[in-house]
């Protein structure tokens, strides 16, 4: 199985004046992420807007990313929907076009109970060769996936970990001691990799990465070799970027921060918008 970054971007996409999937601004931002500490990239996840891309879209994304980055960089297609067969085929195309991992959200709207996202969960895996990534979102799907559930998950063969954005430090506790060798625990939430990191997860899925890829990997190898002294100022200079990239729905304010720094993303596709005065001005 693939081994998958500690840092990991989930990457926005790019749009040109039309609206239009910008296949080569995606692969020249998937290079300078990389090159500013990242170890991959999740493509067509929620950051990248993954609900108004079509299919044709995101498998094109998929193929351009993974031939920009080559051996350079890990890509992850999010592939994982609340449509168990779609998912499964999708996940099978995104394989077939070399990428190195899958991203598998929670189902959002139908809201499953536990035994149902584990079958769901076991399926996809089941289904391709790929290592997966379980994605755990309870404030955008409105259903969190139980520790048990997670730990009964990580038995799978392919099922290389889990992407924890519940806040719930007790919960990711018990995967961490709970779950075999090898299962990693990547924070979702870039305000709780600190934390996450210091009792014994793997790493992030990050949105600031795309701004602060360096200061955030500078942070992270503090952390991991115990020099907390060091890691925890790092972490709070970051706090101040963190917060603002999230007063409003991401990525609205990441893509509006990018453009401003002359990485042009361009707009976010209906039904988000650009940021209002008081929220750019933050």
């Amino acid at each position: 199985m693939a081994e998958l970054g500690r840092l990991i971007t989930a990457m926005v996409t790019p749009f040109d004046s039309a609206g239009k999937v910008d296949y080569r601004q995606a692969q020249r931002l998937a290079q300078a992420l990389i090159a500013s500490g990242s170890d991959g990239v999740v493509v067509s996840g929620t950051t990248g807007e993954s609900p108004t891309l079509s299919k044709e879209e995101k498998l094109r994304l998929f193929a351009e990313v993974k031939a920009a980055l080559g051996g350079r960089g890990c890509v992850i297609a999010g592939t994982g929907s609340y449509n168990t067969a779609e998912s499964i085929e999708l996940t099978r195309e995104a394989e077939g076009l070399g990428v190195d991992g899958a991203l598998l959200v929670v189902p959002y709207y139908n809201k499953p109970p536990q035994e149902g996202l584990y079958q769901h969960f076991k399926a996809i895996a089941g289904a391709t060769s790929l290592p997966c990534i379980l994605y755990n979102v309870p404030s955008r799907t409105s259903l969190n996936m139980a520790a048990e559930t997670v730990l009964r998950l990580s038995k799978v063969g392919n099922i290389a970990g889990v992407k924890e954005a519940s806040a719930d430090f007790e919960q990711i506790a018990r995967i961490i001691d709970g779950a075999p060798s090898g299962f990693k625990v990547w924070s979702g939430n870039d305000g709780d990799t600190f934390p996450l990191l210091a009792m014994g997860g793997y790493g992030v899925v990050s949105v600031s990465a795309h701004l602060v890829g360096r200061q955030t990997k500078e942070m992270m190898e503090a952390t991991l070799r115990g020099d907390l002294a060091r890691a925890a100022p790092l972490h709070r200079r970051l706090l101040p970027l963190v917060k603002a990239l999230f007063l409003v729905a991401n990525p609205i304010p990441v893509k509006y921060a990018l453009n401003r720094v002359g990485f042009n993303v361009g707009r976010p596709r209906l039904p988000l918008v650009e940021p209002d005065e008081k929220t750019a001005a933050a």
